[in-house]
């Protein structure tokens, strides 16, 4: 590779899109799901992490699913969603022909890594508008407490 294609007005746009590319096909390929303090982009579906001093809050934009096909699981500090969102396609009809097709179908999973201090018992989770909500509360002993001065 020649300094040349790193020059001002050369480098192509393209070059950017092939590495995010290959970046979510080899997140996908070997599962490295995103943790509460590393994100990562791509993937279905998309994730938004937050806390606050009482809870981990887990937000999965997951549009079309039966609430029934969502598995919510917490094992040993890790968080996991999966389930299967099915094809919108025309299956069967030899005649049509599909030009673009950007949204996703098919088996997924992801998983969160959560910090130390959450309380196993304390996770509630709720599907309403194509959102999954996740709330896992901290431990008491965990939460930030102000210690009164004598």
């Amino acid at each position: 590779m020649s300094l040349s294609l790193f020059s001002r007005g050369t480098l192509s746009r393209d070059m950017f899109s092939d590495l995010e590319r290959l970046r979510r096909e080899l997140q996908q390929t070997f599962g490295d799901g995103p943790s509460i303090r590393g994100l990562a982009r791509g993937g279905f579906p998309a994730l938004n992490i937050g806390s606050t001093p009482q809870a981990i809050e887990i937000f999965a934009y997951a549009p079309g699913l039966d609430p029934a096909s969502i598995e919510v699981n917490l094992e040993r500090g890790t968080l996991t969603v999966a389930g299967e969102r099915a094809s919108a396609l025309p299956e069967g009809d030899e005649k049509a022909v599909v030009h673009i097709n950007e949204r996703f179908a098919g088996r997924f999973r992801r998983a969160v890594s959560l910090p130390e201090g959450i309380d196993p018992e304390a996770v509630s989770a709720d599907y309403r508008d194509g959102v999954l909500h996740v709330s896992v509360k901290r431990l008491a002993e965990a939460q930030p407490r102000r210690i009164a001065v004598q």
